[in-house]
């Protein structure tokens, strides 16, 4: 049998906690332990190495994001991130991702749903998918970030590679690419796990964002069809 998912609540709300607690238990996701605001959703995460977080985004001492930020930064290599907020706003998303969170759920989401999406980011996918991740890149990114110099060296990548992430972040599935590229199913899920492996990424959404902060792609550029 598989390992159990291990999960960390951060809320200010001490009856949202328990609901996802008693939501999560009956499913058999086990909750490490829970956090009413950020500086101890980033204590339980250290102590506890989860491999999910359920993070509000207000949160009192230390907000969702910058809580997102630090554990993202502090070495919880295995660890995701699901912002929950009641704020349906385009730019906690962005924030959310750029600070390393895989996905974001409303807080009025049904139980079924919130299970689903956990044992999701846990398996290594993303709760957004590349093409609302590029709306809200394209959205939300600082016009002038490419000429801040890049985040991260994209010289280990092929040109084939380098490719496949340009054309990533427009939004293409894998099979999408392959028609694109005339290439295998197969051929293509493994440039893009070695896209993934060798830039520190975790998932598809992240390396949608890499490719805007490196200026690889830019705002307002070619679109998946253009």
């Amino acid at each position: 049998m598989s390992e159990p998912v291990r999960a960390v609540i951060a809320d200010d709300q001490a009856l949202v906690r328990t609901g996802f607690r008693m939501i999560l238990s009956a499913d058999g996701i086990e909750v490490e332990a829970e956090a009413a605001d950020g500086v101890e959703a980033v204590a339980a995460v250290r102590s506890t190495r989860p491999d999910v977080v359920l993070m509000d985004i207000r949160m009192p001492r230390m907000d969702g994001i910058e809580a997102t930020r630090q554990i993202m930064s502090g070495g919880a290599d295995e660890t995701r991130v699901i912002i929950l907020t009641t704020y349906d706003l385009d730019h906690y998303v962005y924030a959310a991702l750029t600070a390393g969170a895989s996905g974001f759920l409303l807080k009025d989401v049904s139980p079924e749903h919130l299970v689903a999406a956990v044992r999701l980011v846990r398996s290594g996918d993303a709760l957004l998918s590349p093409t609302i991740t590029r709306r809200l890149v394209e959205r939300f990114a600082p016009r002038d970030e490419a000429k801040a110099g890049l985040h991260r060296d994209l010289s280990g990548l092929t040109p084939r590679e380098l490719e496949v992430l340009r054309l990533l972040a427009t939004g293409l599935s894998n099979a999408e690419l392959a028609d694109r590229l005339t290439l295998s199913a197969t051929t293509v899920k493994t440039h893009v796990a070695r896209i993934l492996s060798k830039l520190g990424l975790r998932d598809r959404v992240q390396a949608v964002v890499l490719a805007y902060e490196t200026g690889l792609i830019s705002p307002g550029g070619p679109s998946a069809t253009g």
